[in-house]
Order: C-alpha cells, then structure tokens, then sequence
C-alpha cells in the first residue's frame, strides 16, 4: 500500500484559503479541492465517525459529540473509548486488503483501547486534591515517556479553554512527525483544531482571524513538506465549517419554564435531573437531542419546539430515518437551529443558582457542549492577579475552583452543527491525485472510500 497522511484543519472551507494561507493556496493549486457534502450532525465525533467507517450516525452509532445514556440516566460528552463506534473502521478495513498495514491515530476522537496500531490522545491526569494535570493517552503504552521527553509535555491548557493557541495544535503535528519517523505508519490521521477555536469565537471574519490562518498555514505547510519529503500522499480535509451566529437559545431553560425540566439543589446551586425530567435537551452546536422520558409527553414538547424561534425544524420518529439519526442513542426529538443560532445547555433561571462547574472548564461535568469556555470573563476584574493566586493554591495542593470562565453565551462568534448555507462555507477535502476523484463534490462517507483508494493509489 502506499504511504498516505491525512491531516484534518477543523473548520477550514475554501473561503478561507487566500492570501492568509499562502501554502494551502499554492499547493491546492497544484491538485484539487473538492467540497464535502456534510453529514447530520456536522460535530467531530459525528463526522469522524463517518470519515473513518463511511456510514452514517444510524448504523456507527455516534449521534453527536454527547448523548443520555438512558441506562445510566446521565448526559455525557467526550467519551475516549473506540468501542462506542458500532462500525468497522478504516484500519480495520485495510488489514484485511494487507497483513503488513499499519496505522498511526493522532488525536482524532474516540481514540483509546481501539485496534489502531499507534495512537496518541489527550488524557489528563485528575488527583485527589482537584489538580488537572496534562498528559496523553498512547497505545502501545510504552510511547507515552518517550514522546514526552523529545517533545515535552502536551500543552493541554492550549488545547482547550480560554487560553487556546496554536502550541497545542504544533504539538500534535510534531507528535506526527516524531510517529513517522519512529514507527513509519502506512497510514497516518492528524487532527489539527487551531482554526476549530478562533472561528467560534470570532466567526469566519478574515480581519479577526488572519493570525490564525496564519499560524495553521504555517503548521500545515511544514508537515506537508516533511511528508511528501519522505514519498508519502497527503489529504487535506475538514470536518465542517463554521458560520457566523448572534443569537444563542437557551432550550433548557425553555422546556424548564413549562415544568418539564427537573433540577437537583445542592449547596445552594442547581443540578440537571435528567432521569427526574419530562424531557431535556443535550445541546450540541448548532444540534439538540431532546428526550423524552414519558412517550405520551412527545407531542407537547415538539409542539413546543416548532414554536420556538430561531429553531429550523424538528427531526421525530417519522422524519430522523431521512437525516440517518434514528438510532436508539438519539433523543426522542431533534432540534435542529437556523444557521445565524446555536443551543446552549443552560437550564438554570438564575445565574447565582448555576452550578459550581458552569464558570469553569469542564467539558465532562457539563450536560451539553459550552463554547463559553473559550472566553475569559470580562467581569472579573484584576483577572491576571486572581488567576494567578489560583494557580499558586493548585501548586500548593490545595483545591481550588478555576472559576474565570462568563456565563454569557452571547460572546460566541462561530458555530456549526447545521448544513451550512452554501457548499464553499462547508468542508472540504484537497489531494494532488486527481486521477482518484470521480466527481466534482463528495459526500461524507465517500472519504472513507477514498482514503483507500489512495492506499491503494499505484500511479504515484
């Protein structure tokens, strides 16, 4: 088979490729971009999960970035383990073509305790005393020391939160390259989400994100040229794109106003209740799964959806098989929002009463995803000095509460979840072997296919 390598820019669309990236411009030239017709919902997990399998949510099972586990009564976001992908994936799929395959993960989701043969994934370590401390997740385990020596620590505070930047997303690529060069993969994935951050803070506005654009160029020309040094094919491509948004809908807080929605106190600060509520929404972006706990209260709640503005449509029984999401994983409703609106997880109806974990980095705890967490809460005022203390108190070993992060979701520039309004504001995928295309656009799970094919590529 023939080496190939591909790296995912999240959130890169063809609008974006100009004068800020001077090399994905130049070396797109010299092949082919050709847009990804995106899959519902267009979220990592999601997506990738398409990508790596090419089937759709109802047959991999992965409906978002989070869901209820109904057996549990618990939302949760982030899970690590492969196993949750009820498909075989493309190193799968490839071993059976060539014994002597091999593949290299590096940070792409659901990464641990999978049948990859090398792979590199963020797993910070939690102690007792509160501390978050960064380290990484490798298989075959005996990698993790080394990579760290030669490379560092993984810088996991650049990764995710309001001091996101460009280090993290360096890391990995260096990681890649420090993977190719020790255990020389057939195949190599590489998630690279610099672009991911600054557009939801910002959106896709050229005067606020040229930096960035920038440093991914950068980032992107550097490991190209280390591959294609070492005679490997290279994919480009993207999960989604983001959009602009200015108004964010607070779904939660909705269903709860109209008694559906159960909270816990504890301590003076509310808790979701999700086994106690009629129903609940678990906010993805611009995607909700809405559950439903009493079959009889469906018609009520969507009702009450399709009432709701900003709200595009409303996915049931009826209508979840034509978008590929019925699968028992999948709220008894979705949401689905207008392309200028994203959900929120907020279900408290008094800030003082929000939970501990809400003004903090806690994408585990939280029953939704919160992009809030990308910004420093202008309120707080001598930010750097009480940042500071916290940090001295963590070094010290004492718990503390990170609390810096604002609860106003109207900060957010950028989202995604929703088939983007036109094709060059959606993904896309670039490659120099042209001769591998059959069309001028793709869909979702025809990348799996053609990651293969240039496996299997013998005109190089």
């Amino acid at each position: 088979m023939q080496k190939t390598v591909v790296l995912n820019v999240v959130g890169l669309t063809s609008k974006l490729i100009g004068e800020h990236t001077p090399f994905l411009y130049n070396w797109s030239e010299q092949g082919q971009i050709v847009p990804i017709a995106p899959v519902l919902p267009a979220v990592t997990c999601t997506v990738q999960a398409t990508y790596l399998t090419g089937k759709l949510p109802n047959d991999h099972g992965i409906v978002g970035n989070g869901w209820y586990f109904r057996d549990e009564c618990e939302v949760k976001f982030w899970r690590q383990s492969n196993r949750l992908i009820e498909a075989p994936k493309i190193w799968q799929i490839a071993k059976e073509v060539d014994p002597n395959f091999t593949c290299a993960n590096l940070f792409w989701w659901y990464n641990m305790h999978s049948t990859v043969d090398y792979a590199i994934t963020p797993r910070p370590m939690y102690t007792a005393d509160g501390r978050k401390i960064p380290d990484i997740y490798t298989q075959p385990a005996k990698l993790r020391w080394p990579l760290q020596k030669d490379l560092g620590q993984f810088p996991l505070f650049n990764f995710w939160g309001p001091n996101t930047s460009i280090r993290a997303t360096q890391w990995i690529a260096e990681s890649a390259k420090w993977i190719e060069t020790n255990c020389n993969p057939t195949l190599t994935l590489v998630y690279l989400p610099h672009l991911d951050y600054c557009l939801q803070k910002y959106g896709p506005h050229l005067n606020k994100v040229a930096q960035d654009l920038q440093e991914i160029d950068a980032v992107c020309g550097d490991l190209i040229q280390f591959y294609q040094n070492r005679g490997t094919q290279v994919i480009v491509l993207s999960e989604y794109g983001i959009t602009s948004v200015t108004k964010p809908i607070h779904l939660n807080r909705i269903l709860r106003q109209k008694g559906l929605l159960t909270v816990r106190e504890e301590l003076g600060r509310e808790i979701l209740d999700p086994g106690a509520s009629k129903a609940f929404a678990v906010a993805d972006h611009q995607i909700a799964h809405i559950y439903v706990n009493d079959f009889f209260d469906i018609p009520k709640v969507r009702s009450l959806l399709q009432e709701t503005e900003g709200i595009a449509y409303v996915l049931d029984h009826t209508t979840k098989p034509s978008e590929y999401l019925n699968h028992s994983r999948s709220g008894e409703l979705i949401a689905v929002a207008q392309p200028e609106t994203w959900f929120t997880y907020y279900y408290w109806l008094d800030d003082h009463r929000a939970p501990d974990f809400a003004r903090t980095v806690d994408i585990h705890r939280k029953p939704g995803y919160d992009p809030v967490e990308l910004f420093f809460d202008p309120q707080i005022k001598l930010l750097p000095l009480r940042i500071s203390l916290k940090l001295l108190k963590k070094q010290l070993g004492f718990r503390h509460l990170m609390d810096i992060i604002p609860l106003n979701a109207d900060l957010v520039g950028g989202s995604h979840g929703c088939i983007p309004p036109s094709p060059d504001q959606g993904p896309l995928l670039i490659t120099k072997q042209t001769h591998l295309l059959d069309a001028s656009s793709i869909k979702a799970i025809d990348v799996c296919q053609l990651i293969l094919k240039h496996l299997k590529n013998n005109n190089n």
